[in-house]
């Protein structure tokens, strides 16, 4: 059931949710496959933990349990989460070529001559909006192989120019997102180089599963921080979607980890790339794409086709999708960055931050509370929400938090 809650934000039930537990969806996600993601990931030298923060306040102040942020602006040095997904892709990636096991493999072992010697020099190609062909290409430099990076039309110059400065040959095309990605699969068909993208379509499907699973060593992270600090499991867990991947990820894990009572899951997508709710709207449980220009201060979800597995498993798992104006986003990156006493500061993206300012927008500015009935968001809820991103584009990040462009106004 499609409802237009107002001009910023419209919300759409998942009539295929089905909490059970599907074995053939999320065997890739179980503890022991992720453990041994988890600490390859762990190898590299500069991995750390990122935070997972406290919103005391704000969570008082929205009338909700708790709620819990955390800040992937720490990963790494790359002010963003997608590294996790493209340095365990190009890893596993080398050890099948290696015909090794990853578990018997280190960061430090995959920049050895021994591996150079037996593999060669790699290329290793992407489509991105900005975060993820960081990853890829950071990871490639890193592990001695070439990267050849580009995106859609309507790029920031600055994020092409950070992905530049990982190594990789990168340009801005004047495709839109699923364009660029076509036009990659077919460069790396005819030049014999590796594709690394977090989207799957037929033929294409092991890679961008081994992103989806180094994206969901965060819900490990996340579970085991919870573990150590008292912090209960959460009840909803808000993921911003593009293609899926990450939201599928976090959501595959979470669901597995507490498969006896799993968190309500909310997609949250910008509207002008709102996949997952016209396909949650499609009454044959199909998927929808979205065509043409994706314009979206969102630069890292415009993307307009769901990846397949994660179109499976997001069908299954997730309550609906929330499609929401660019001001919803603007309006969370200004909540994190200005907080409530003493709870944390969180510098977020304008990807990072949608999920809170539709959780504030819900709870303080709807006063038609039917779809916090049809969440179960009460004063009861403890709320998980992922900060993606830090300021990937600091001009336009001072232009939303300081100067207040993409204003949003109390609905009526």
């Amino acid at each position: 059931m499609q409802n237009t809650i107002s001009t910023y934000v419209k919300w759409v039930k998942n009539v295929f949710y089905d909490p059970v537990y599907n074995h053939e969806e999320l065997q890739f996600f179980q503890e022991k496959e992720v453990e041994v993601i988890h600490s390859f990931q762990k190898t590299h030298t500069a991995y750390t933990e990122t935070p997972l923060f406290h919103l005391k306040n704000l969570a008082e102040h929205l009338d909700v349990a708790d709620i819990r942020v955390k800040d992937e602006s720490y990963r790494f040095g790359l002010n963003a989460f997608k590294v996790m997904g493209g340095i365990y892709a190009v890893a596993k990636y080398l050890a099948d070529r290696l015909g090794e096991q990853i578990e018997n493999l280190s960061f430090a072992e995959l920049q050895s001559p021994r591996v150079k010697d037996k593999v060669g020099e790699l290329t290793f190609i992407s489509a991105t909006d900005g975060n993820h062909g960081r990853g890829v290409a950071w990871a490639a430099r890193e592990l001695g192989h070439k990267s050849v990076i580009y995106m859609p039309k309507g790029s920031s110059q600055v994020r092409l120019e950070a992905i530049r400065r990982e190594g990789a040959t990168a340009d801005i095309t004047e495709l839109n997102y699923d364009d660029a990605v076509r036009m990659c699969a077919d460069l790396a068909s005819q030049n014999s180089w590796v594709m690394v993208q977090d989207t799957a379509w037929e033929g294409y499907d092991h890679i961008p599963l081994w992103i989806m699973q180094g994206y969901c060593t965060l819900g490990k992270e996340i579970i085991d921080q919870l573990h150590r600090n008292g912090g209960e499991p959460p009840t909803h867990i808000f993921l911003q979607a593009g293609v899926g991947s990450f939201a599928a990820g976090i959501a595959a894990y979470m669901v597995q980890h507490y498969r006896e009572n799993p968190p309500i899951v909310v997609v949250v997508e910008p509207d002008q790339a709102d996949c997952y709710y016209k396909s949650f709207s499609n009454k044959e449980g199909k998927r929808e794409i979205v065509t043409g220009v994706m314009d979206t201060i969102m630069a890292g979800l415009a993307c307009g086709e769901p990846n397949t597995r994660a179109f499976r498993i997001l069908r299954q798992y997730a309550r609906g999708a929330f499609s929401c104006h660019d001001s919803i986003a603007a309006l969370g990156m200004r909540i994190y960055g200005n907080p409530l006493k003493d709870d944390p500061h969180v510098i977020s993206g304008e990807s990072g931050a949608g999920t809170l300012g539709l959780l504030y927008y819900l709870r303080k500015f709807e006063a038609n509370q039917t779809v916090c009935q049809e969440l179960a968001l009460d004063s009861q809820s403890r709320i998980l929400l992922i900060s993606t991103e830090g300021d990937t584009d600091p001009d336009h990040y001072r232009k939303v938090v300081w100067e207040g462009s993409c204003p949003i106004m109390k609905a009526k």
